[in-house]
């Protein structure tokens, strides 16, 4: 993974710390090269900017599930799973259910 993309998306934080969209950014960028802590740490900032956002919520719970926090990964499905019912998305509330079986 490119060191460049991640200096980027620093950057991004740094200049819009308000935005969900810049953490949760960074925090896919972070579960894509497997730094799950730094991952969850970053999107445990978008999901405090933006309680409803179900995607940061979902990738939060993968984020969780690669650090091997279980319990923490479960809460952030389930968080995601009631946003997602709550803005109409059943697709993704059946997608959170898979990833929780996954989860044992």
């Amino acid at each position: 993974m490119s060191d460049a993309r991640l200096e980027q998306f620093k950057k991004m934080v740094a200049d819009f710390p308000d935005s969900p969209m810049s953490h949760f950014s960074l925090g896919k960028l972070y579960l894509e090269r497997r730094q799950y802590t730094e991952a969850a740490q970053s999107l445990e900032s978008a999901v405090r900017l933006d309680p409803g956002y179900a995607a940061a919520l979902v990738a939060l719970g993968d984020a969780w599930a690669g650090a091997g926090e279980t319990q923490k990964a479960r809460d952030a499905f389930a968080r995601a799973k009631e946003h997602a019912l709550a803005q109409g998305h059943p697709g993704l509330a059946e997608e959170i259910d898979e990833r929780v079986a996954d989860l044992g």
